[in-house]
């Protein structure tokens, strides 16, 4: 399937989620649809070649939601975000000049009705209606025609309820300007403040929704825009990054951030890869070293050859690998979403049902409670407008604010923004650690791991065997050349530890003519120059295949001074060659960060394919029990491990190669270390970007804690409307007299969503 990801315009609240949603899944050929209001993206795949993408971007348009396709540019992204980013705050800060404005001459308004400052502009009716009217079409315009389009489509919004709202207010106001003695109330005020409220809370939400995608722009800020470029002549020349290509020659100076991915062909220096590992401390690099986009070269003048550019360099891997992290909702949040996407049906029903209570049901109940609570009527509308109507003792009165109250205090916002708000944080904080989520379902999922389980070489050692010693052979250098020549093709770590090692003696190497990997065991095959089949891979394969092992052979197995070796036995034509004995150590980290989690209640487990005495060697190390390592295990039996204990626990698998990836896939949360295999860090869930472990404690509390901070922006969205809308429809006012006018309705709206968003930005 082709993944698409389209940036889409005119999406408010949760409910517009879920009409974006809906069009998307009922266009033939889209599947897996997830669409995220806080980066106002939506993502999908394609099942065939024939869908016409322009009939959907056309049926988004159409329905309200301006749409186009993402385009994954690395040097475009850089110029566009910039320029989008002043665009929109432009645009942000003329709509919230507006609405300071309408509340100052609404603010004076209530002054001169209050005989506080003497104008006759001020205190004059025809002046507010003015004023309402200039609000509705300059500011509250874009609202109010969407709001009403989608209304109409049957698909309404936040806009729609607002829109309902102010226009209601307004009407009534016309009305009773013009025809008194029809009772209505007259508050011209009421759509003034309320549309200045909401745009002033729409923009605080927007500039906090800024700050919760904060890290995608501090990394496409680690993109210099210019480079330097060795000419023919070897003259430097100042070119545009993204005009660089493949295999030119750049020098980058102290100071400098790295514009591609690069290799080092001249000179030594320190290095910032912070960007990437999660890891402040500086690394000495020199001539052979890879450095990655957007390092900070810190001492020294460096000459690099350029090897990848653009959206192929790790940067802008990066870059997106953060932002597909939104494609991947939570449940939780798929809850919320849907919820949402009913809401302003409900509020909608509730609006209408408190308009006919108050107009037709309650004068029955409380004949005397006009009269009761006049003084309280009166000082919640204008009496600047006491003449035309607003003080009229009716129920038709009342019941046209209570319902506005109603329209406009409901806020599906907090709903549709309390779940992707925290991921985007969440996702951002593990980042700047080295900590690649792949989805907000995976951060949710790392949140109930109770149970972990890591692979021994390469994770919890560093995976750069070396030999120790060889056994059993006459000649050292041809057992050496035999491994080195059938393993030169493979990418296991052992592999690169006999290569290396071929290289440093300069041994010439044998031409292969067939190879077969058997995963887990070792590797078989022939070579040029070498009669008979040979055989490379741990001491019980080499059995099994027939190799003849004997006493002297076993001593050398059980030997106490070997064990904490891996071996790796080379036969040739059914005859044993020799042995290999290789060491690895362990990642600094390894005893502090399995500590780490034992004390915080994690069951850890370590599976191994090594022999037994290595990996007791190791468990001892690192404090685990004999009953909670397993040895000799080939791939499919770590997956049956797993399976096991996922019936009970939920469970997370570490490693870093191809051998882990069938374990990767299979557990609830797979976990691949940054310095492993490419093909493990494709399967995995999270990637720890960094060659340390101490990023797994940190990644797992994360994830407890951004679910914890979900949970809450949930329940007070929910709990905020199961308060605050009876609070609008009067429910305290026949008691207590307590009346909330649109306009704290509009105020109480925003703060909603504003507070959503400002405790998503308190996660630590």
């Amino acid at each position: 399937m082709e993944s698409i990801q389209l940036s889409i315009t005119g999406m408010k609240c949760g409910g517009c989620v879920s009409t974006v949603e809906k069009l998307l899944n009922n266009s033939d050929g889209i599947e897996n649809v997830s669409v995220n209001l806080l980066t106002e993206s939506a993502y999908f795949e394609i099942t065939h070649n024939h869908i016409d993408i322009e009939t959907v971007l056309e049926n988004l348009k159409d329905n309200g939601f301006p749409s186009k396709i993402y385009i994954n540019d690395f040097s475009k992204k850089i110029n566009k975000a910039e320029l989008e980013k002043k665009k929109k705050w432009n645009n942000q800060w003329i709509k919230l000049t507006f609405s300071l404005l309408l509340l100052l001459f609404s603010g004076l308004g209530h002054l001169a009705e209050g005989s506080y400052i003497n104008s006759p502009i001020l205190g004059n009716i025809f002046f507010h209606a003015s004023l309402a009217t200039l609000a509705l079409f300059l500011p509250g315009r874009g609202i109010i025609i969407n709001g009403f389009k989608s209304f109409i489509k049957n698909r309404p919004n936040m806009d729609s309820l607002v829109a309902l709202g102010v226009t209601s207010a307004y009407t009534t106001s016309i009305l009773s300007l013009i025809f008194p003695a029809t009772g209505f109330p007259c508050f011209f005020n009421e759509p003034v403040m309320l549309l200045g409220f909401i745009l002033i809370g729409r923009f605080l939400e927007e500039r906090a929704k800024y700050q919760t995608g904060s890290s995608i722009g501090e990394l496409l800020d680690l993109q210099p825009e210019m480079a330097n470029i060795y000419t023919k002549d070897n003259q430097i020349k100042s070119i545009r990054v993204n005009t660089l290509k493949p295999d030119q020659e750049i020098q980058v100076l102290a100071g400098d951030r790295v514009p591609a991915d690069c290799i080092v062909t001249q000179g030594n220096s320190y290095v910032d890869f912070s960007h990437i590992t999660g890891e402040s401390k500086p690394i000495e690099v020199k001539k052979g070293d890879n450095l990655s986009n957007g390092s900070l070269n810190l001492n020294s003048t460096l000459r690099l050859k350029v090897q990848k550019v653009g959206g192929d360099s790790s940067l802008a891997k990066l870059v997106s690998l953060i932002e597909s992290v939104n494609s991947r909702k939570p449940g939780i949040q798929r809850i919320a979403d849907e919820i949402a996407g009913k809401f302003t049906y409900f509020v909608l029903i509730f609006a209408s049902l408190t308009f006919f209570f108050w107009w037709k049901g309650a004068r029955n109940i409380w004949p005397d409670l006009l009269s009761n609570n006049h003084q309280f009527i009166t000082h919640s509308s204008h009496t600047l407008h006491s003449s035309l109507g607003s003080n009229a003792e009716n129920f038709l009165s009342l019941a046209i604010q209570l319902s506005i109250a109603v329209l406009v205090i409901a806020c599906p916002c907090a709903l549709g923004l309390a779940t992707p708000t925290v991921i985007t944080v969440a996702s951002g904080k593990a980042a700047k650690k080295g900590i690649l989520f792949k989805g907000g379902d995976k951060i949710e999922m790392a949140s109930k791991i109770n149970h972990i389980i890591f692979d021994k070489t390469g994770t919890l050692t560093k995976g750069k065997p070396f030999i120790v010693d060889y056994k059993n052979t006459n000649d050292n250098s041809f057992l050496l050349r035999i491994a080195a020549s059938l393993e030169k093709e493979s990418r296991h770590p052992i592999a690169n530890a006999l290569i290396q090692e071929a290289k440093k003696q300069n041994l010439n190497l044998f031409p292969i003519k067939e190879i077969f990997t058997h995963s887990g065991r070792g590797i078989s095959g022939e070579l040029d120059s070498v009669d008979g089949i040979i055989n490379i891979g741990n001491v019980e394969w080499l059995i099994s295949k027939g190799i003849i092992i004997d006493s002297d052979a076993k001593k050398v197995i059980d030997n106490e001074e070997t064990k904490t070796n891996t071996i790796i036995g080379v036969s040739v034509k059914d005859k044993l060659l020799g042995f290999i004995l290789l060491g690895d150590l362990l990642r600094d980290d390894s005893i502090k960060t399995v500590q780490n989690l034992r004390d915080n209640k994690f069951k850890i487990n370590i599976l191994s394919g090594d022999r037994k005495q290595t990996v007791l060697a190791l468990a001892k190390k690192i404090g685990c029990k004999e009953t909670e390592v397993a040895w000799d295990l080939l791939p499919e039996m770590k997956l049956k491990t797993i399976e096991n204990l996922k019936i009970n626990n939920k469970v997370a698998m570490i490693g870093d190669g191809i051998n882990d990836v069938p374990a990767l896939a299979s557990s609830d949360l797979g976990i691949a270390v940054g310095s492993g295999t490419q093909i493990a860090k494709a399967n995995a869930d999270v990637v720890l970007m960094g060659d340390q472990l101490n990023g797994l404690p940190y990644a797992l509390n994360l994830a407890k804690k951004t679910i914890k901070k979900i949970k809450q922006n949930l329940t007070w969205a929910f709990g905020y409307n199961l308060i605050a809308i009876p609070l609008a429809a009067g429910i305290l006012f026949p008691k207590y007299g307590i009346l909330l006018t649109p306009s704290i309705a509009a105020l109480l709206m925003a703060t909603s969503s504003i507070t959503v968003v400002f405790n998503a930005l308190s996660l630590d």
